[in-house]
């Protein structure tokens, strides 16, 4: 079972990367773990693994997610469930955005201190995901963008050129644990991902992503960061401290074993 997908990462704490993702119990069970190090951008760093590996499911993760025990046995049974819901698929993930704007998860998010998304009743179609866990089918032929620069919006990116290449994105219910820190504010590295992305897709204009709209105009970035500056003493209220222990996390979400949601 393990030996059909395996996982990348690009990582730059061998801490949180041991407290988090390299804890899964799937890596015991003899799920492969390739890491990253050192890469200009999250598009290059991915890619670099795609080269590195050869598995037909590859499933990119950030280093602060922690993927419950059963969670290997449920990708299986999901992605097998997306094939025949679309054959063609070649992109899926734990969260993501639909094109009417619903969420759709469930994952467990420190920053924000909850659960969000709502689970899919069946494979739902998205315009976006967020970055922390993609799962990309390799005969796809989909690459990451390596002319695409830092490490924000390449989970909408590459939902775009699946979209553009008549292939399927969806959010298929991976539950998981994103122990990630607390974020006060959008630095000047996000506005020129979001500028990038408004000069590569025009025509998909506009787009919600996890974090922001991306619009023809832009003002939807200026409003987020107004509401992000106003919400600041509530968020900080909210957030869990990452040193929370990912498996604890995941027992009080009910995601101890994921075994029994297979099925």
């Amino acid at each position: 079972m393990s030996a059909l997908f395996q996982i990348a990462c690009a990582s730059n704490s061998d801490a949180i990367l041991a407290a988090n993702l390299a804890a899964s119990p799937c890596l015991a069970n003899g799920v492969p773990l390739h890491v990253e190090r050192n890469a200009p951008s999250a598009a290059i760093a991915y890619n670099r693994a795609l080269d590195a590996t050869q598995s037909e499911i590859v499933v990119f993760a950030h280093h602060d997610v922690f993927l419950p025990k059963g969670w290997d046995a449920l990708l299986h049974a999901r992605l097998a469930e997306l094939t025949r819901h679309c054959p063609d698929w070649a992109l899926a993930g734990a969260f993501g955005i639909g094109a009417d704007y619903r969420q759709f998860g469930p994952v467990w998010t420190s920053s924000l201190g909850q659960i969000i998304g709502r689970v899919p009743s069946q494979p739902e179609p998205v315009i976006s995901f967020d970055e922390m866990l993609i799962v990309l089918r390799r005969s796809s032929g989909l690459r990451f963008d390596d002319s695409q620069p830092g490490w924000h919006m390449y989970g909408t990116d590459i939902v775009c050129r699946a979209r553009s290449a008549g292939k399927g994105a969806f959010a298929i219910g991976l539950p998981c644990i994103h122990n990630d820190r607390f974020h006060g504010a959008l630095g000047p590295d996000f506005t020129e991902s979001y500028r990038w992305m408004q000069a590569k897709w025009p025509q998909y204009l506009p787009i919600q992503t996890p974090v922001t709209k991306i619009s023809r105009s832009g003002l939807h970035l200026m409003r987020e960061r107004w509401n992000m500056r106003k919400s600041l003493a509530l968020r900080e209220t909210d957030a869990v401290d990452t040193a929370a222990p990912a498996p604890d996390l995941a027992r009080r979400c009910g995601w101890a074993d994921l075994t029994a949601s297979v099925g």
